[in-house]
């Protein structure tokens, strides 16, 4: 093999053990079962990959001769197999299609059963007959391409939208199947060019078919969260509202009283949380809250009940031995930190700067026999005074002054 040929083939390796490492740290991150098909897919499919382009026999040349015919002759099929089946998954399964899924799982087991045959067949063939069998390998291989093209398809019409970009990936695993066997059956005619485009096509849908399972993947990890929250719990927050809330403001009072301390309730009213919103449910509120319930719980640390008693209206009780000058110290922390601009996105896609109109109210007590809903209540309504004692002292712009025409002579 000229070492032109050696450097393509090392070249699209070393991008196949970059995805291989990618995809082991998604398995170490997610620890999920996406992550580890993801893994497989990568391994087995590149190891095919690599064994067909005769690779292995120049770095190591005293591997034996019928282990590779085996190799290259069911690699492949078995390769196709796993991916035809793990595409069915990623394409939703039973539940989004039940044509697509029987599709691909009764092709997945057709095809794992064609490479086992295979298998058996190269670990008895005669050498000479090898070519025979490695293009009838090639042939079972195309198969599971045109069927995840098919299914991708399908999908893509159905309203899959990330169908399409796994059709770009398909394509792709078309043409670079075409020229990986090509050059495993030594087809003459085929120069540098074309092993340097059959490795570009290759690595183009490792990556294609990587990202798009990490994305799902990571979809699937986000659903998979919001179905098991808590319950109380507030979806772009993650945040403790309704009567969960109250649970743990309660609970915060009974602990802190046993101690015989003293408790901090603080409300924080962001009146203008819809302030960007075009359209009701367009804006971005759920950005805000997201990025003012990070400041809070940031500011306030991790020793507090944090909830969210209404979209406009944060709450945080804060509990110490008395009023000292580390609640005075976190109180301060909060009015400067959540009162911070912010940059958030509109509905067209534009970034717009977001300054949070923000009124705080604060009622320390001792917390034995307290009411929770009532303490809180009575720190919202302090806070909407200071809202409100905000709007009134705005200075008065020459727009907002009462003007009558003067009397005529």
């Amino acid at each position: 093999m000229p070492v032109s040929e050696i450097a393509v083939w090392s070249a699209m390796l070393g991008g196949l053990l970059t995805l291989s490492a990618v995809a082991l740290g998604d398995v170490l991150a997610s620890r999920s079962v996406g992550s580890v098909r993801n893994l497989l897919f990568v391994l087995i499919a590149g190891a095919s990959c690599v064994v067909i382009t005769g690779l292995p026999e120049v770095f190591f040349p005293d591997l034996s001769a019928r282990l590779l015919m085996v190799l290259k002759a069911s690699l492949g099929p078995l390769a196709g197999a796993m991916a035809l089946y793990f595409l069915g998954n990623w394409l939703g399964g039973v539940r989004e299609d039940a044509l697509v899924h029987n599709l691909t799982a009764l092709g997945g087991t057709v095809l794992f059963l064609m490479a086992l045959a295979l298998a058996a067949a190269s670990s008895q063939v005669n050498p000479t007959n090898f070519h025979a069998l490695l293009t009838l390998s090639a042939a079972v291989n195309l198969v599971p391409v045109l069927l995840g093209l098919v299914a991708v398809i399908r999908a893509a019409k159905l309203g899959d939208p990330l169908a399409r970009w796994m059709g770009v990936g398909m394509v792709c695993l078309a043409a670079a199947t075409v020229g990986l066997y090509a050059r495993g059956l030594n087809v003459p005619g085929l120069g540098l060019g074309v092993w340097l485009a059959t490795a570009v096509l290759t690595l183009a849908y490792f990556l294609i078919a990587s990202v798009l399972g990490l994305v799902r993947n990571r979809y699937n990890r986000e659903l998979a969260r919001l179905s098991r929250l808590e319950g109380g719990a507030e979806p772009a927050t993650g945040l403790p509202t309704g009567a969960a809330l109250l649970a743990e403001v309660e609970h915060m009072f009974w602990r802190t009283a046993r101690r015989g301390g003293v408790c901090t309730v603080v409300c924080l009213h962001v009146s203008n949380l819809y302030e960007l919103t075009d359209a009701p449910g367009q804006g971005a509120e759920h950005q805000i809250l997201s990025t003012v319930a990070a400041r809070v719980r940031r500011a306030a640390g991790f020793r507090c009940v944090v909830g969210l008693y209404h979209p406009r209206c944060f709450v945080v009780v804060l509990a110490a031995d008395k009023l000292n000058q580390a609640t005075l110290q976190a109180l301060t922390r909060l009015r400067s930190t959540v009162a911070m601009p912010m940059s958030v996105m509109d509905t067209r896609q534009a970034y717009k700067t977001f300054k949070p109109e923000l009124g705080m109210g604060v009622v320390t007590l001792e917390p034995e026999g307290s009411t929770p809903m009532e303490v809180i209540n009575q720190a919202e309504r302090r806070a909407l005074a200071e809202v409100g004692e905000a709007i009134e002292s705005r200075p008065v712009s020459q727009h907002d002054i009462d003007t009558a025409p003067g009397e005529m002579m």
